[in-house]
């Protein structure tokens, strides 16, 4: 599976003969692969006059281009806010709530994400094939499809240490712009048009695979929670600013500490597993149907709803795994 942000062909379409020999190289004769690209392909059009475009297909002959759009910007930003207004309402009743809840549209993100995750998947997993994927800049939604399409693939991503590793190639390293991603979260009056709750539709699909195989996963929603806070507010530096480059000019690793260091000591690390955690080899294929996609509870409502019962029924199940 390859990244990449979208080629820059313009209104020209003007070739690039280094790309097509990279592309070439990654498949032998008479092989096929796939480039899913996370935009619509009225949007990729439209993309050429400021430069960009798509692979024509003439100079990549054994492309196949399917595309997959998901929403990246100001769209997934404000379904993100309505969520969070309705979840904070608690003087709506439960038609009025389920009404904001289906307007804000924040699952038929999430269905769209794991379904093209899922696609990526299958065209590695079952047709063999090579997958490349793009979007725009190739730092959003591209990292969300290859990082979902990994947990899903392979076992070593779902451990504690393997998701820790995920996280940092997929979305720190390969340049997601935290700093302007998650400047101000939900509750802030500003729209500012780059501020797009990505990193946190990543963690609710993953939530969404830690719920349909609870035993597959080796950490819990603790983790996924905690990173969430991180990503919007945190003692540590592990997700400031937006790539590598200001991350050295700013000598972050210098001057701040990791996350990650933090999270793996021993007495640490414990509140993150799941005890219910066995290892399984095989793929994990969620189901995206609308009865099996639900609401992250454990986030969305945790200010208005009390996890004394959740937290004692947790520390239950560790407690019974430990005893046997």
């Amino acid at each position: 599976m390859l990244r990449s942000s979208q080629p820059l062909t313009g209104p020209n379409r003007k070739r690039c003969r280094e790309d097509e020999v990279l592309l070439g190289t990654v498949l032998d004769e008479g092989e096929r692969g796939f480039v899913i690209d996370t935009r619509s392909a009225q949007a990729a059009k439209q993309a050429r006059m400021s430069g960009g475009g798509t692979e024509p297909k003439s100079s990549y002959p054994q492309w196949r281009r399917l595309h997959r759009p998901l929403e990246r910007g100001r769209p997934l930003q404000e379904s993100f806010i309505k969520l969070v207004e309705a979840c904070n309402d608690a003087s709506i009743n439960m038609d009025r709530w389920l009404s904001r809840l289906e307007s804000c549209r924040w699952l038929s993100h999430v269905k769209a994400a794991l379904s093209t995750a899922c696609l990526a998947a299958q065209c590695l997993d079952r047709e063999e094939a090579n997958v490349l994927v793009h979007g725009a800049e190739g730092t959003d939604t591209t990292l969300l499809v290859t990082a979902l399409a990994q947990v899903i693939l392979d076992p070593s991503c779902r451990t504690l240490t393997g998701f820790q590793g995920l996280l940092e190639r997929e979305w720190i390293e390969a340049g997601h712009p935290f700093h302007l991603r998650c400047a101000r979260s939900a509750y802030s009056h500003a729209r500012l048009k780059q501020e797009a709750p990505l990193f946190l539709l990543f963690l609710d699909c993953v939530w969404q695979l830690s719920r349909q195989f609870p035993f597959s996963l080796e950490f819990g929603e603790r983790l996924l929670l905690t990173l969430f806070d991180n990503a919007y507010a945190s003692a540590y530096g592990t997700f400031l600013c937006n790539n590598e480059k200001e991350r050295c000019l700013c000598k972050v690793k210098e001057n701040t500490h990791s996350l990650w260091a933090w999270l793996n000591q021993p007495g640490e690390k414990k509140k993150y597993l799941n005890p219910l955690y066995s290892h399984n080899a095989l793929v994990i294929w969620p189901s995206v149907e609308p009865q099996s996609l639900q609401l992250w509870q454990g986030l969305f409502l945790r200010w208005i709803r009390s996890s004394q019962y959740l937290d004692e029924a947790w520390a239950e199940m560790q407690r019974l795994v430990e005893g046997n």
